[in-house]
């Protein structure tokens, strides 16, 4: 039988929580902005 992993007593490091923000603005940022055109394009059109 294995035994299951021990939970972490740690948390990240800072110098992995910047990377973690930094990739979470890489993909947030643009999405968005894209969300916020797709919004505006949609008004558009419903409302003339």
């Amino acid at each position: 039988m294995t035994q299951p992993a021990p939970p972490e007593t740690s948390s990240n490091p800072p110098r992995r929580r910047a990377l973690i923000a930094v990739a979470w603005l890489w993909v947030g940022a643009p999405l968005a902005y894209g969300l916020y055109e797709l919004v505006q394009k949609a008004t558009q059109l419903f409302t003339g």
